[in-house]
């Protein structure tokens, strides 16, 4: 029998990749999203005989007692992402974040899984030598980071549930987001030849959007082995400083300037080096590069026109 997969926030940057993988594996998708932004990254499965779509906001009591049934399992992306917009409007990112998802655990039946898309960087700011694993203590400095940190523990004391910590993503998606951190230096060493990094010293960890998707469907597929845990999904190889980042994309384009900024800073002050060792042994690697992302960037960044991504 087909499992059957609620994917709230379906046509987001991770949405509209993870829609696709799911429905390439054999799963029947209910994908919801309100469509704030306008996207129109769905537009590729609507012939599918498994996508159904609904168009509406998570935090809906109504719609969302309709969406639940007859779902196997939940995957809630619908989110504020990033420090920069929940900063912006903490309350609304709140609501999102963490309201949306206390009614989700309220409405749904123990019998549905839910595998909780977390952020690593509740991880904080941690020691230069420090790597962090699921043990490690969470100390969230963002409100993006505090609003997921809190959804997790909710999701998992509610059971039936897992969570995935996730890293920067990048990669090139159907809703294409170029303010994430390595899409946003690639964006800027194509465009302005140029790449200016504050607080060149923090580190940060990566993984492609295809990796995460993929990451999706096995914690589906392996469940019952899996169910109860939290874990750590990111490239182990890519444990990087934002200056040690910058030149990696500038190995790829050529001409490109690297400047580390010795004045102004950085307003997500988050560091930290993970270990995705807990997910390996589930038997779930990573395996695109991010060399190989760079590349797919660059191409990506030919194709679309330069005023959806900057002001010039």
């Amino acid at each position: 029998m087909t499992q059957r997969i609620l994917v709230t926030g379906a046509a987001g940057y991770l949405g509209s990749v993870l829609v696709g993988r799911l429905l390439d594996g054999g799963f029947a998708v209910r994908a919801v999203d309100s469509l704030m932004y306008g996207q129109t990254s769905l537009f590729q499965y609507c012939a599918h005989p498994g996508f159904d779509f609904v168009r509406g906001d998570a935090r809906h009591e109504k719609l969302m007692r309709g969406v639940l049934r007859d779902v196997d399992a939940i995957v809630p992306l619908a989110a504020l992402v990033g420090a920069p917009v929940c900063n912006r409007d903490p309350w609304e990112a709140r609501g999102v974040n963490f309201e949306a998802i206390d009614l989700l655990t309220r409405l749904r039946t123990p019998s549905q899984l839910i595998i909780f898309p977390n952020t690593n960087s509740g991880y904080g700011h941690t020691a230069s030598d420090a790597v962090c694993t699921e043990d490690s203590p969470l100390a969230p400095i963002s409100v993006y980071a505090q609003t997921k940190c809190e959804a997790e523990q909710l999701v998992l004391g509610a059971g039936n549930s897992l969570s995935l910590r996730m890293a920067t993503m990048f990669g090139a998606s159907p809703r294409m987001r170029a303010d994430l951190l390595v899409n946003d230096f690639v964006y800027a060493a194509c465009t302005a030849r140029s790449i200016v990094v504050f607080d060149h010293s923090f580190r940060r960890n990566f993984v492609h959007v295809r990796d995460a998707a993929d990451c999706i469907a096995h914690c589906l597929e392996s469940s019952e082995q899996m169910v109860g845990g939290v874990y750590n999904l990111g490239l182990d190889d890519s444990n990087l400083t934002k200056g040690d980042l910058a030149m990696v994309v500038q190995r790829h384009v050529p001409g490109c300037r690297v400047e580390l900024a010795q004045i102004g800073s950085d307003p997500d002050k988050r560091s930290y080096t993970i270990s995705s060792a807990a997910l390996a042994a589930q038997g779930y690697v990573a395996r695109r590069s991010l060399d190989a992302g760079i590349e797919e960037l660059k191409a990506a960044y030919e194709m679309w026109p330069r005023n959806w991504f900057g002001n010039v």
